[in-house]
């Protein structure tokens, strides 16, 4: 059963996340491209992959790229958002979920459009091969 939690509307770019006990902070915030907190509930992007963040980019460009698509997230979801959750829970135990903008927009579409993203699951990690 999908449910549906309106957040932040018109209140502005969420900010990155810093710091510990998000949840326990109740943190709205975005980690990167494709994982975030809400209201302290953790959530990774449902279908897409983005570039990962240093200590974890295999290669520089995608490092810069990881940087790219996190602000790109947040942008989109200043105008306003809904985050959608599956009821799945995946690796690390986030919470599987969508971020649909308000103007109907799914933002993991807007960020595999502007080729921040790619499908999930993925064929490899497309940003280091191409420089």
């Amino acid at each position: 059963m999908l449910e549906l939690i309106i957040a932040l509307s018109m209140a502005g770019m969420p900010p990155v996340c810093e710091g510990g006990d998000r949840a326990a902070r109740r943190l709205t915030c975005i980690v990167d491209g494709d994982t975030g907190w809400e209201d302290g509930r953790n959530w990774r992007y449902e279908a897409i992959d983005t570039p990962e963040m240093p200590g974890h980019a295999e290669c520089e460009r995608e490092e810069r790229l990881a940087y790219e698509a996190r602000d790109r997230l947040r942008e989109l979801m200043a105008g306003g958002y809904r985050i959608e959750w599956s009821g799945e829970v995946g690796y690390y135990d986030r919470e599987i979920a969508t971020v649909t903008l308000a103007d109907g927009r799914d933002a993991g579409e807007v960020l595999i459009g502007e080729g921040l993203a790619q499908p999930w699951p993925n064929e490899g990690n497309r940003w280091c091969l191409n420089p």
